[in-house]
């Protein structure tokens, strides 16, 4: 089974990359390639396709950055979501976001439950940590991958009062509710249910329910058509910043 998977991984991995190349030669044959602002590098850029399937407009050719991450450094850079006076905790941490926010924080550590990728092993779970020992967690697209109840409450607990966590998500928002089912278990049968081999579900307008249940307050962030425009961001994509009450 092991083999089987692995090598529907290699297939699939193989014919998104054919794809993507084969969609920026099309755009580039069509003419129909667009200049946008990308907010972490500032530079004016034409979005490559990324994705299972990959999608047009995506992947910043000149930093790496996603939608997600553009969103996120898009309302940083007007609302200061993260401080220069925060600890950092990043679970999961992507690189584009890394090389923007440690520069500028008192002190940025990665997590991850993969000793290579963090400065930190950390179950998400059960975060080994004392209590308020972080004033912000930055964890984008990794609720969808673990039990979010507990993640919610262990981030909670090591958040200092008055502490934050940024989080972005695969939202529907015309979902009054989350589709999650124990029973899918299979890689293919999430990619098919969930969006993603790996994903164990895909959230709905209650994800904010859960939030508030873990004991935070909230506040979003989303952007115009506008801004979606401009910067190449994902239309209906939020950022949600859960504060822990001072």
């Amino acid at each position: 089974m092991a083999r089987f998977t692995n090598a529907v991984t290699l297939v699939r991995g193989l014919f998104n990359s054919r794809v993507r190349h084969a969609m920026i030669d099309t755009a580039k044959a069509m003419d129909v390639e667009l200049l946008q602002e990308c907010p972490c590098c500032e530079k004016m850029v034409t979005l490559l396709p990324f994705g299972t399937p990959p999608s047009f407009g995506v992947e910043c050719p000149n930093c790496g950055s996603f939608n997600r991450h553009r969103l996120l450094w898009h309302h940083q850079k007007r609302e200061t979501i993260i401080r220069p006076e925060d600890n950092v905790l990043h679970f999961a941490a992507e690189n584009v976001i890394r090389r923007l926010v440690e520069p500028i924080v008192k002190s940025y550590k990665r997590a991850d439950i993969l000793p290579q990728f963090g400065d930190i092993v950390l179950n998400i779970e059960h975060i080994d940590l004392p209590e308020s020992s972080f004033d912000t967690v930055i964890c984008s697209h990794v609720l969808e991958h673990v039990d979010d109840r507990k993640a919610l409450s262990e981030i909670f607990r090591i958040l200092t009062p008055g502490g934050r966590l940024v989080a972005l998500i695969p939202i529907i928002d015309g979902w009054e509710k989350t589709y999650e089912n124990p029973a899918i278990t299979s890689e293919r049968d999430r990619d098919l249910h969930f969006g993603q081999y790996d994903h164990i579900r895909y959230y709905g307008r209650d994800f904010r329910d859960r939030v508030k249940a873990a004991g935070f307050q909230l506040t979003e962030y989303g952007a115009t058509g506008l801004e979606c425009a401009l910067y190449g961001l994902q239309r209906g994509e939020i950022v949600f910043v859960c504060t822990k009450p001072a």
